[in-house]
């Protein structure tokens, strides 16, 4: 029996195969924890997906290169669901299922997340860090969620802020995708405006992962709005905006969009259409290396040979990776799921350098702040450094 064991074990390490353990949590091994990522790496939102993965498999990469975390390796599966929800399903599933994921991180979008989360929840995986702002991810608590980003609420409210508060602008149009994203955004301003007695002056849509833009151009273009508040991919908001500057109704209007539309993204699908465009953003500004955080973050990026893909995707990415590695380090040797949510509330605070990320039992979004970026000159200026927002 001995030699039959031992035989079976090498015969495993071999083939590169993972030998469950009675005790340990699916995906980890006494060398090694295994997260996965389903996520948008091919198609029109793949800007999305790549930058999430990379920003996360370099803070991997660098925790692997310090000798890891209580002797293990963090390692990344990712497979390309293309923005999809059917897909998202197929890859989650065979993640946790066949890959036996640990847990799973940075899945990108809420109409993929809310695809997804059923069978999450029936599986009792951990979720973290999606990228996305959808409010049911947020409220009710959900245990197994756990956000690093504020919400598409949040930043509502800072554009209204901005838009009708500071600036004065009193016809506001909203343009997005139709499904549970653009939805979420759509409900979004029409909180923050209802807020000041306003309502939206019109409102256009486009399919996703197209960019049908035509007909909702046309609904928005008839208001005359002076600004519109978009909810969409970087390639079909790019195409709206692009055709809208060159009409008589909305060539003066100001043209806004929420943090995932993937903010470098859009710049360059925009060209020379891009000046005076509003983006709001979740994470704190990628250039400002006064902050820790972003000082690390750029090191990080510059030794991984990506110095070109800094931006706002892969630092968020880059700070989910490194809230998972803290909260793995503060569990110490005994990694469970369960142990690692319950964690996660107990710390409750997190210091990523600069930027707190706060937790607790009845609170699983980490930050709250909505920063504004704006485009000029062909190049992303931040507008204001932290713009109010309302509680979770």
């Amino acid at each position: 029996m001995k030699f039959t064991l031992v035989f079976s074990l090498s015969l495993f390490s071999i083939l590169g195969l993972t030998v469950a353990v009675p005790g340990q949590a699916p995906g980890v091994n006494d060398s090694q924890i295994t997260l996965g990522e389903s996520c948008a790496l091919k198609g029109p939102a793949r800007g999305l997906g790549t930058g999430m993965n990379l920003g996360i498999q370099v803070y991997f990469d660098g925790v692997n290169a310090r000798g890891g975390i209580h002797g293990r390796s963090l390692k990344l599966i990712k497979y390309n669901d293309g923005y999809e929800p059917k897909k998202a399903r197929m890859t989650t599933k065979l993640l946790v299922e066949r890959k036996k994921v640990f847990a799973l991180i940075g899945e990108v979008g809420t109409p993929t997340s809310k695809a997804v989360f059923p069978y999450v929840q029936k599986r009792g995986v951990p979720f973290i860090a999606p990228f996305t702002g959808a409010e049911f991810l947020r409220t009710p608590y959900k245990h197994l969620v756990v956000n690093v980003r504020g919400s598409y609420f949040q930043e509502m409210e800072a554009l209204a802020t901005y838009l009708v508060d500071q600036k004065g602008l009193k016809k506001i149009a909203c343009f997005y995708q139709n499904d549970g994203y653009g939805k979420a955004g759509l409900a979004g301003i029409r909180i923050a405006l209802k807020k000041r007695g306003m309502s939206l002056c019109g409102e256009g849509t486009y399919k996703r992962n197209t960019i049908a833009i035509n007909r909702g151009l046309k609904d928005i273009a008839s208001t005359g709005a002076q600004a519109v508040v978009m909810v969409g991919a970087y390639k079909p908001c790019a195409q709206f905006i692009k055709q809208a500057k060159g009409t008589d109704e909305l060539k003066g209007a100001v043209f806004c969009n929420i943090s995932f539309v993937g903010t470098k993204n859009l710049l360059k699908e925009l060209g020379s259409a891009s000046e005076g465009c509003i983006v709001s953003q979740v994470v704190p500004f990628p250039w400002d290396t006064k902050i820790p955080l972003v000082a690390e973050y750029q090191k990080a990026m510059k030794a991984a040979g990506k110095a070109d893909a800094i931006g706002f995707i892969t630092l968020e990415g880059y700070m989910a990776g490194k809230l998972v590695a803290m909260n793995l380090e503060k569990m110490g040797k005994e990694v469970t799921r369960e142990g690692f949510l319950k964690n996660i509330a107990k710390v409750g605070t997190f210091d990523l350098g600069g930027p707190i990320l706060r937790y607790s039992s009845k609170d699983n979004q980490g930050m709250d702040q909505v920063f504004l970026t704006r485009f000029e000159g062909g190049e992303i200026k931040l507008v204001q450094t932290q713009v109010a927002a309302p509680g979770k």
